[in-house]
């Protein structure tokens, strides 16, 4: 089981073996989900501005990146607008975390060593992979009732095994920095 630990050489995160790989997986996941980074020779990119960016239909790219407006009953012109001008932005900063903890995981059965500003990736990281199974699982308020009925040969049974992980070690991490 993952630990969470403040040292003098910085933040300190045992993991198992196990655990790694399946850190490792899920940021690899996420990164597939949400794409590559446009091309460099792509003007408007190159400043961070989309051409066309619309609400996506994936429930879980919708939740990862919400629109910033209610229904305002003008077709929601002002959420595409504040989409094409941020979205872009928003998802190098999710790549880029996931890119952090990808970059700091060890080898197999190791203490990965964080400094403030990489935690805080990591943070990120987990949160957005939490939002990504937690969609995928319909989490709700009830959701440790509905994870305790579950016969353990349901195929969402290490789903919300690996969501209650990423939540404890996610917990863990802001204790440590707070």
């Amino acid at each position: 089981m993952s630990h969470v630990k403040k040292t003098r050489q910085g933040i300190r995160v045992r993991l198992e073996a196990e655990e790694i790989a399946l850190l490792r997986a899920l940021m690899e996941q996420l990164l597939a989900l949400l794409g590559d980074a446009p091309a460099e020779d792509d003007e408007l990119a190159s400043v961070g501005i989309s051409e066309n960016a619309t609400k996506p239909d994936d429930p879980v790219l919708a939740r990862l990146f919400p629109d910033a407006y209610g229904d305002e009953g003008d077709g929601g012109e002002a959420a595409g607008e504040f989409r094409r001008y941020t979205e872009m932005g928003l998802r190098d900063g999710k790549r880029e975390a996931a890119g952090v903890v990808l970059g700091s995981l060890g080898e197999p059965k190791a203490d990965v060593f964080l400094d403030e500003k990489q935690a805080q990736a990591w943070l990120r990281a987990l949160n957005d992979v939490r939002l990504a199974l937690g969609t995928r699982l319909d989490i709700s308020e009830e959701w440790y009732e509905e994870a305790e009925k579950m016969d353990k040969d349901d195929p969402r049974t290490p789903m919300f095994a690996a969501y209650d992980w990423l939540t404890m070690l996610q917990e863990s991490l802001v204790r440590v920095l707070w």
